[in-house]
């Protein structure tokens, strides 16, 4: 996925500088805006990024003060987890969201989601569109612990290889789906029901999960398919009718 490999890209960088003195232990990153502007990226980039160097221990944000440079020898001792589970809880957590933005989101709020669905229907920038689309939404609710929760699963669904390569088989299917959903849970927020948005935002989890089993069923069968392939060859008469 290119904006993925861009906010690498872009963690590489960063991390480049610190370990080369530019920002030192303690001090305090360039903003948001700066670093966009220095590296030549959107804001969401750099956001993705500072997110996975704060899993990668390089940087912590301290809320309402900005993004600071940490030592980053601490032992890291977070549980596994998969795309099932984080699938799962996301579906639980922003299904809440959704609700109660429903209540707080604004007229422009709701622009700033429907310029997120052009971006998907003219395939500019897909990844991009859709971490922007959910950050919207859980910023809109004012909720400081519902956004802190948000933006923790958020790490994980842009940091944790295993899960990359997972969510990446979602991604690689209709995008129309998608934004047939993205579009539903817009029109659930504008009208301001909770129950709606909350169901709407469920109904997209919910065919998240089920394609990822059937594209992991898929992988599996295949791998199967192939093995059984390579035996059928390895004890067929005719193979060793061939031999002699």
């Amino acid at each position: 996925m290119k904006n993925r490999r861009l906010f690498w890209r872009i963690v590489d960088k960063i991390e480049s500088a610190i370990d080369a003195g530019e920002f030192t232990v303690g001090s305090r990153l360039p903003p948001e805006r700066e670093l966009a502007e220095r590296f030549d990226v959107s804001r969401p980039t750099v956001r993705e990024a500072i997110i996975a160097l704060e899993v990668r221990e390089k940087v912590e944000v301290k809320t309402g003060s900005g993004v600071y440079v940490i030592a980053g020898d601490q032992p890291n001792n977070a549980p596994q987890v998969n795309a099932f589970e984080l699938t799962q809880a996301r579906a639980l957590v922003e299904g809440e969201i959704a609700a109660l933005a429903a209540k707080t989101i604004t007229a422009e709020e709701i622009t700033q989601l429907e310029e997120t669905l052009t971006l998907m229907k003219d395939m500019q920038n897909v990844e991009e569109a859709d971490a922007l689309f959910h950050q919207i939404i859980a910023y809109s609710t004012r909720n400081s612990a519902l956004i802190t929760l948000f933006e923790k699963m958020w790490t994980l669904r842009s940091s944790s290889e295993e899960i990359i390569k997972d969510y990446d088989i979602v991604c690689s299917t209709d995008n129309t789906k998608t934004l047939a959903e993205h579009t539903e849970i817009v029109h659930a927020l504008a009208s301001h029901d909770p129950a709606i948005a909350r169901s709407a935002m469920h109904k997209h989890f919910n065919r998240l999960i089920n394609v990822l089993f059937e594209k992991l069923e898929a992988q599996a069968l295949d791998a199967v398919r192939r093995k059984n392939n390579a035996n059928r060859n390895l004890y067929s008469i005719e193979s060793l009718v061939s031999k002699r």
